[in-house]
């Protein structure tokens, strides 16, 4: 393991004003997106949709992209590796690796994650395509008796596990645990679970010796739930997801870089904006984005042709944006002198 190097990327993916493409999403997942834009989900679509992403000027705030294993293979019209697109525009290649979640037997309403089988030699492989970093996500579901010390153990040992292997490939690991939004429980409930969850990981990354500073953690933020009735402001969010980090994550931890897990685009840049207003902070705050980063795009693209530079440029905007959340200095007049 070469620590020096993992360290050296993990910092790279949280540099100030910058920020990661969560990309990865499965050909189900982008088929379910593209329909509410009325586009086809065929192989060539799905490139297409992400060459545009990384052909933009957006790329100036993004520090690296997440990839599905079809897209890592991938190559643009002109022929060249989208991977080497990703790279020319100044970001670093990742990939997700893990093989989706599965219910947990005899946990009824939970899952664990799957893909530990054979991690190893993927790794390996992706490393050979241009990856330089990894991502596995576990799913924590609130509800009624939920989650359970099971539920929570069986993920954050998987992450543990997935992680060690990463840094033993020379990848840095990017470590998801999401307290998912689902629900109608209030803030506090997702404080404490997320404090559980956090807790319990760094008891399990100690376990299986990972070292934090090759590491990059994207957790939830600390929200109510979808349905609760009462929502919180920016500044409570802030306030509270600070808390439970400053409780549970080791200051040798390089960067958190957040996952908007279903807030709308403007929810999640000013979240994070109210969360690096408040600093000096252990560690730095970034973002690792999906729907956040890609619903503006997606919808001003709509796969036509002739909108590839309206989607680039919403695309850019966005990221231009959250660049700026992570820094602390975005405002809500700057998303209304875009418009």
């Amino acid at each position: 393991m070469n620590l020096a190097e993992l360290n050296r990327v993990a910092n790279a993916m949280v540099a100030p004003g910058r920020g990661v493409l969560a990309a990865d999403e499965s050909a189900a997942t982008v088929k379910k997106r593209f329909e509410v834009i009325g586009v086809e989900c065929t192989e060539d679509n799905r490139r297409d949709y992400r060459e545009l992403l990384f052909r933009s000027k957006g790329m100036a705030n993004i520090s690296g992209v997440i990839l599905f294993d079809e897209t890592i293979r991938q190559n643009a019209k002109d022929g060249t590796p989208l991977v080497k697109i990703i790279e020319q525009a100044g970001s670093l290649p990742g990939i997700k690796v893990d093989r989706g979640v599965k219910p947990l037997p005899f946990s009824p309403g939970e899952v664990v994650t799957e893909g530990l089988d054979g991690l190893r030699e993927r790794l390996v492989e992706y490393r050979g395509l241009g990856a330089k970093f990894c991502k596995w996500r576990a799913v924590i579901e609130i509800g009624p008796g939920i989650p359970s010390y099971n539920c929570i153990h069986a993920n954050t040992h998987a992450l543990a596990r997935y992680a060690a292997l990463c840094q033993d490939e020379d990848l840095v690991p990017i470590v998801e645990p999401e307290v998912v939004m689902d629900g109608d429980h209030d803030i506090g409930r997702c404080y404490e679970v997320t404090e559980f969850a956090l807790k319990m990981l760094y008891q399990e990354l100690f376990h299986a010796r990972v070292k934090l500073e090759g590491t990059v953690l994207k957790p939830n933020m600390v929200v109510p739930g979808k349905n609760c009735a009462k929502q919180a402001s920016a500044e409570e969010v802030a306030e509270k997801t600070l808390r439970v980090l400053k409780e549970c994550v080791p200051a040798s931890v390089p960067g958190i870089a957040f996952l908007s897990g279903g807030q709308s685009d403007l929810d999640a840049t000013a979240r994070l904006n109210a969360m690096n207003r408040i600093g000096p902070l252990p560690w730095k705050l970034s973002f690792s984005y999906s729907r956040a980063l890609q619903a503006a795009p997606q919808k001003a693209w709509s796969g036509r042709v002739e909108n590839v530079g309206a989607a680039q440029s919403a695309f850019a905007h966005r990221a231009a944006m959250n660049g700026l959340a992570s820094l602390g200095k975005w405002s809500a007049d700057l998303e209304k002198q875009a418009a």
